[in-house]
């Protein structure tokens, strides 16, 4: 197994989830995503069901790798999960202001996913601490990242933002209010809820000659991700690459889609649009009745 390299003095921070140092900075074709399939059989879980079985948060404030901050003011909670920066890795960008610690706790629940974290860092700026992991899958002790792939099942992503998460609630139970998921795994749900309605938007924009640019942001909640690629998926559109950011109790994905290798036309926009708007707001509707 490869050793995980960690840079671990502060330094500013270049910018959100920038491409790892050696790469060009033009645009790379990254592989689609691979169609939705049953969970592995690992996850143990049915991640598109609002019943997610992760374990719930205990309500002591323990501080992971004895890293404390105690602030009146709780700074937002953000996990991006990236994969466009790097073509080899899934990237994931965690921040809590100056409170987060080292993660190594965090690190070893991924590993328990059949993950392996390759590389890690930590920037600062004026919000606050980034951490930023480079995650590969493994398949029998053979790393994904040997051959130039990283995570492809949305299935499995979920499992990874839902794990950040639930530590990030256990170490730090203060940000369970800040957090949507707060509601499912903390000790603390959040004390406002977001109107579904007006959350919700949803554009849809030219992206080059080959795909289009999917932009979405609504009211965040277990199984979100894996519910939003099926969605697409069943419109026989294909997802490219793309990023799922959790900001506090919102969700915001963007994603690079095509049909049959070219841009979204305005007539297929619509049905994606109105497909996804009508879901988003009927979170509770049975699948497959849309």
């Amino acid at each position: 197994m490869a050793e995980m390299a960690v840079t671990a003095a502060l330094r500013p921070c270049s910018g959100v989830s920038p491409a790892v140092s050696g790469t060009s900075h033009r645009r790379r074709r990254p592989a689609a995503w691979r169609a939705l399939a049953p969970p592995p059989p690992h996850a143990g879980l049915r991640l598109s069901s609002p019943a997610v079985r992760v374990p719930r948060a205990a309500s002591s404030a323990a501080v992971e790798d004895g890293s404390s901050s105690n602030t009146d003011t709780v700074p937002t909670p953000k996990v991006i999960i990236d994969q466009d920066s790097d073509p080899d890795a899934t990237i994931v960008e965690i921040t809590l202001g100056d409170r987060l610690g080292d993660l190594l706790d965090t690190m070893n629940a991924l590993k328990n996913l059949g993950l392996n974290v390759v590389k890690a860092s930590v920037c600062l700026d004026s919000t606050g601490k980034h951490i930023k992991l480079a995650i590969t899958k493994l398949v029998t002790g053979i790393l994904y990242r040997s051959t130039g792939r990283k995570i492809g099942e949305p299935e499995l992503l979920e499992a990874v933002r839902l794990t950040i998460i639930n530590n990030m609630i256990q170490y730090h139970p203060e940000a369970s209010s800040q957090l949507a998921l707060g509601a499912t795994f903390g000790p603390e749900p959040p004390t406002e809820l977001v109107d579904v309605d007006i959350a919700t938007h949803i554009d849809i924009y030219d992206d080059g000659p080959d795909r289009s640019l999917l932009v979405v942001e609504t009211a965040d909640r277990p199984g979100l991700l894996v519910d939003l690629v099926k969605i697409i998926d069943d419109i026989n559109i294909t997802v490219q690459s793309g990023e799922f950011d959790t900001e506090g109790l919102l969700a915001k994905a963007k994603f690079h889609v095509s049909y049959r290798g070219k841009p979204l036309i305005k007539a297929l926009q619509q049905v994606l649009a109105n497909s996804l708007r009508y879901f988003l707001r009927r979170p509770t509707t049975e699948e497959g009745s849309y």
